[in-house]
């Protein structure tokens, strides 16, 4: 079975390479691809997000012979006034179907959301926030700030979870 993944990020294919060995007992090959998302460098809202992680797994089925092609967002949102981290998953698979899932959120400390409400983007941010490199690659923003009780991959492989339960689910 052939997995696409539209990224090269760490965090994100080890995400999806591990969340797919445990559910799917099939002899699987991974492909990481870097695809367009078609959003903002920094998505700033649910849907904008949610939106870059469907343009990630369709723009990677439209180049990948995969059964599953996936695509993982992060972004950030306002709700009263509050930053908060969300991340979206979608699945494409080879006939075209579209399924999607959101992930773990949680706030932003108000340093780091001003921040990211100047232009700035979030990966960028927390690496000068954590004198730490490319620490979307690794922790992440929810690493950090639950001192590691959730990182990264661990918040994807959450959504990658839902995105193939969803899948078994309606294949049942």
């Amino acid at each position: 079975m052939l997995i696409a993944i539209g990224t090269k990020n760490k965090a994100k294919t080890g995400a999806v390479e591990a969340v797919v060995k445990q559910c799917i007992n099939e002899e699987l090959v991974f492909e990481h691809i870097e695809v367009a998302s078609g959003v903002s460098v920094q998505p700033m809202t649910d849907a904008e997000t949610r939106e870059g992680a469907i343009n990630r797994a369709k723009n990677t089925s439209n180049v990948s012979n995969a059964d599953f092609s996936f695509g993982l967002e992060g972004g950030v949102k306002e709700i009263d006034g509050v930053m908060y981290v969300c991340n979206w998953g979608a699945l494409v698979l080879k006939n075209g179907h579209v399924i999607t899932a959101a992930g773990a959120q949680i706030p932003l400390p108000e340093t780091v959301a001003e921040a990211v409400k100047s232009g700035r983007e979030l990966g960028p941010v927390m690496d000068e926030y954590t004198q730490q490199n490319d620490i979307r690659q690794h922790s992440g923003a929810i690493g950090i700030f639950t001192q590691d009780f959730v990182d990264r991959k661990e918040m994807f492989e959450h959504v990658i979870k839902l995105l193939i339960g969803q899948y078994f689910f309606q294949k049942a």
